[in-house]
């Protein structure tokens, strides 16, 4: 992930904050969704910490990482010119939770002028999962993308998460073979075409 700039301030300037929105989901709970902020760090490390051994491994890929005060860091540090991170929160009590974040990161080099396809990842907390949670923020995130002239979102999946990939197959997304990986599929959306 990209360093964050000398001034946090800085980088708080240039959070889209005009993309935020707000929904109602079951239970009566509002949910909004809203660009991730430094601000976040703490409720961005309680999201990660809560999260069970079965999401951890799907959104890592089975891989295992230490989730120490730089990784989070680095999870709420956004280029915003380039990258985009969504937080889906909602309010309990006195507090704000964080309860999903879907984000994507360009690839470095673009192939020609404008923007190049970029890679997205999608996790909610596992008890908001099902509710429809992540195919709302990933909705968004594809309007986002597609408003910024990303050409393509793709995302390697693993071939069990079976919940992850139905989502993908209902919002229009290409299920191919890994060719390296007989393990994982990748999960491909065209954004040039409406």
């Amino acid at each position: 992930m990209n360093q964050p700039p000398a001034g946090s301030s800085l980088q708080e300037a240039r959070v889209p904050e005009e993309l935020a929105e707000s929904w109602q989901v079951i239970h009566g709970y509002s949910i909004s969704v809203r660009p991730l902020r430094r601000s976040d760090v703490d409720i961005e490390s309680a999201f990660v910490e809560g999260l069970s051994r079965e999401s951890r491994h799907n959104r890592l890929l089975g891989g295992a990482i230490n989730i120490s005060r730089s990784y989070i860091e680095q999870l709420i540090n956004v280029d915003y010119t380039r990258d985009m991170a969504l937080a889906a929160v909602v309010m309990t009590e006195d507090s704000e939770v964080l309860i999903g974040v879907a984000r994507y990161v360009q690839e470095t080099a673009s192939p020609g002028p404008g923007p190049g396809p970029a890679e997205f990842a999608i996790v909610i907390a596992d008890a908001w999962q099902g509710r429809g949670i992540g195919a709302h923020l990933l909705r968004k995130l594809i309007e986002v993308a597609r408003n910024r002239g990303i050409p393509a979102l793709y995302g390697e999946i693993l071939a069990t998460n079976h919940g992850m990939l139905m989502m993908m197959k209902s919002l229009g997304f290409r299920i191919e073979r890994h060719p390296d990986d007989a393990t994982v599929v990748r999960a491909t959306q065209d954004l040039r075409s409406p």
